[in-house]
């Protein structure tokens, strides 16, 4: 590898798109890869063997849903073996009193449980399976009571937006070291559903108070992470750290992909570990170094003192709001296209349409 280029820091490895919940706001591609495609172990091992050897330091399991692969076990222990740091990304409906203590005896470090709300009703409502809420409290209690650090995310959403006080409350009371607060980011499903999830400005402003005042309540008991929806920002964020300076992402049929949403992208080639080697696809290919550093970046970017900050913001959110990949991320107070995040926010229905749920296109593809 060149001295310009430093390996990356995580790999985030999708293994499926199989998943028993159907999350209007999941970024999974609309396309969604059927179990035929995927990676097999031998090929996982292999990807794992590669990152470590380029120097990565931690492997995220995600999906989908990770935990309907079974050989999950074995590639946690493989990780764990090569010395990288294992974080599962779960629904926690599949993590159990049977499942669980496999993954405990393979290594795995850290669990991160999703929750679609606190309220039962809603949160089962949204993710499409009744009798998930209390998996998901069962699985806590698992991964707690095993003493491995957990982490819950809360996705919010117009729907759940007020009940933050009450997500956080119950984050410390299932014994998490660490919650995220986290509102849809607008890719894949959740930009299809963009009317439906998006919400209102006073929302944002009632969250935002409930997470101040939740970080000083619980100071030194709870790390809270906050991510807010780009739109309402006068400034990007350095999504993914900045395009292909991280982190690498790869999807359950092995294409290698800067951010989980780049294949959005139009007219653009996707590298494949199953083609060529992951350390030559991240310093050589022409997909990581499209966007990599400022020398692509246009006006007001080029000239800007944070370019090295935010990187240009999201290339993906560029190209869902602006046409373009290649432009000012248009969340940019000064982007010629800010016009288009204002209309957007502008145009939120008062009444939210029906979710246009994540579902794949033939029953067979679904877990079993």
């Amino acid at each position: 590898m060149t001295d310009t280029v430093l390996p990356p820091m995580s790999l985030l490895a999708e293994l499926t798109h199989r998943c028993p919940l159907q999350c209007p706001y999941c970024s999974n591609p609309l396309a969604l890869e059927p179990r035929a495609t995927e990676l097999a172990t031998d090929e996982w091992i292999s990807v794992l063997d590669q990152a470590a050897e380029m120097g990565v330091l931690q492997v995220h399991f995600s999906g989908g849903e990770p935990m309907s692969r079974p050989d999950l076990p074995a590639l946690v222990r493989h990780a764990v073996g090569l010395g990288l740091y294992t974080n599962l990304i779960t629904s926690g409906v599949l993590l159990n009193a049977t499942t669980f203590p496999v993954l405990v005896e393979a290594g795995l470090d850290h669990v991160q449980l999703s929750f679609q709300d606190i309220d039962t009703a809603n949160a089962e409502h949204v993710g499409g399976m009744k009798g998930a809420q209390a998996r998901k409290l069962e699985a806590a209690r698992l991964v707690v009571c095993e003493g491995m650090p957990l982490t819950l995310n809360f996705v919010i959403y117009r729907e759940n937006a007020e009940r933050v006080p009450q997500m956080l409350e119950a984050a410390v009371a299932m014994g998490a070291r660490r919650v995220e607060i986290a509102h849809t980011q607008y890719y894949g499903w959740g930009l299809v559903n963009r009317a439906a999830l998006m919400p209102t400005a006073e929302q944002l402003e009632m969250t935002t108070r409930a997470v101040d005042a939740a970080r000083e309540k619980y100071a030194g008991t709870l790390t809270i992470d906050y991510v807010t929806p780009d739109y309402y920002a006068d400034r990007p964020k350095p999504c993914m750290g900045g395009w292909g300076r991280r982190f690498i992402n790869i999807t359950p049929s092995g294409r290698v992909l800067p951010c989980h949403a780049a294949e959005t992208i139009p007219n653009v080639a996707f590298p494949n570990v199953r083609e060529g080697m992951l350390a030559d696809i991240w310093r050589d290919s022409p997909l990581f170094n499209m966007f990599r550093g400022t020398d692509w970046m246009p006006e007001p970017c080029r000239s800007c003192d944070e370019r090295e900050k935010d990187w240009g913001g999201c290339r993906c959110q560029a190209l869902a709001l602006a046409g373009n990949a290649a432009v000012t991320d248009p969340v940019c107070a000064l982007a010629p296209d800010h016009d288009k995040v204002v209309e957007a926010i502008s145009s939120l229905p008062a009444e939210p349409p029906p979710f246009r749920y994540r579902r794949y296109a033939r029953a067979m593809d679904e877990v079993g």
